[in-house]
């Protein structure tokens, strides 16, 4: 079986990290590499950079992010917000990044997933999706533009096309969760991880290390993307992973 990966997230806004509750309330945590290399020296499986308002500001700002990220960093790094063109892919990858997450310009323009994945390759591509479930609970919706905008896309159509895109792995945030710490939308996961057969990574919720190991016992998703837990210094990525490996959950560790 594979090692299950925890994944620490960045929202960087105005090149610093900050965290929120539903999208809103943010609240400035400090530099994003110092972070990341802390989350490095923890074992982190990876690093995910999220700028949130790149669509407002100029692009050199999370370029030279990137660029800092990968000389410093010796995990994988993976970049979005605010990517719009096969332009944008090349110059996030050619920066250092070793991923890149699509989400508001995938729906707007699904064959940029065929075209990345067709050009980097199906592993660089991530296509991140924020879902919330219908008020009359008949399944979910996709949102964009960081949650303000609801789509009507059905999310379990939109996973399956961006599977048949050549997506090479889901990164799904449940909006109901996100920042609230009550524990990930297993329900959700699973519905999605029945429809697709790759990868799939949780987001949002995450408020303690038992919901990891929940959602690795609960799931059959290949990570666990979480913010505050870490940003707080309520938990190190170590303390996630002897606790998942006490609970027999396969995890790569320090050694």
């Amino acid at each position: 079986m594979l090692a299950k990966r925890i994944i620490p997230c960045l929202d960087i806004k105005d090149g610093k990290v900050v965290k929120g509750v539903n999208f809103v309330g943010l609240k400035d945590v400090g530099d994003p590499i110092e972070i990341a290399k802390r989350y490095d020296e923890q074992c982190a499986d990876e690093v995910v950079f999220l700028d949130i308002t790149a669509t407002y500001e100029e692009r050199d700002i999370i370029r030279e992010l990137i660029q800092r990220g990968a000389s410093e960093l010796s995990i994988p790094l993976t970049v979005g917000g605010g990517i719009r063109t096969i332009d944008d892919f090349r110059m996030i990858l050619s920066s250092g990044a070793d991923k890149v997450s699509i989400n508001s310009a995938a729906i707007k323009n699904p064959q940029l997933i065929k075209q990345a994945s067709d050009e980097f390759g199906v592993q660089c591509v991530v296509v991140a999706i924020d879902a919330k479930k219908r008020d009359d609970k008949s399944g979910y919706d996709v949102y964009i533009a960081g949650g303000r905008q609801n789509t009507g896309l059905d999310l379990i159509q939109w996973v399956k096309q961006c599977e048949s895109l050549g997506a090479g792995e889901i990164l799904l945030t449940s909006m109901d969760r996100d920042g609230t710490r009550d524990g990930f939308d297993i329900d959700m996961l699973n519905t999605v991880m029945n429809a697709v057969s790759i990868p799939v990574i949780a987001s949002g919720g995450c408020g303690d290390i038992q919901d990891i190991v929940d959602v690795f016992k609960k799931t059959n998703c290949d990570g666990a993307l979480a913010a505050s837990l870490f940003h707080y210094g309520e938990a190190t990525i170590d303390q996630v992973k002897e606790e998942c490996a006490k609970h027999s959950i396969p995890v790569r560790r320090n050694i």
